[in-house]
């Protein structure tokens, strides 16, 4: 599975666009959207300013545009989606000064 990060979200992340994950690394199959974002939060981010990225126990903040497979996630289920082998996670924050 990738995990893509566009918006400046890329700069928490040691600057990587993307980053391929393993299904077993977050809890294997049957792992969802939130389990892939507390993993990403606590074992990926470089940058302490997890605030920009999530909120409230690891619920991915107003303003960052999630998609699966090019699908907003609202469509699929949101943080309770199954992730699967092969998923393109894609998170861009819609958030800009100005």
């Amino acid at each position: 599975m990738w995990t893509t990060f566009r918006g400046g979200l890329e700069t928490l992340f040691g600057n990587a666009r993307s980053i391929k994950i393993k299904l077993e690394t977050i809890g294997g199959h049957g792992s969802t959207i939130a389990d892939l974002v507390k993993h990403l939060c606590l074992n990926l981010m470089t940058d302490k300013r997890t605030d920009l990225f999530v909120i409230d126990d690891f619920q991915v903040r107003p303003g960052v545009l999630v998609l699966i497979n090019d699908a907003d996630w609202e469509l699929e289920g949101q943080e309770t989606y199954k992730v699967k082998p092969g998923d393109d996670i894609l998170f861009a924050s819609t958030l800009h000064g100005g």
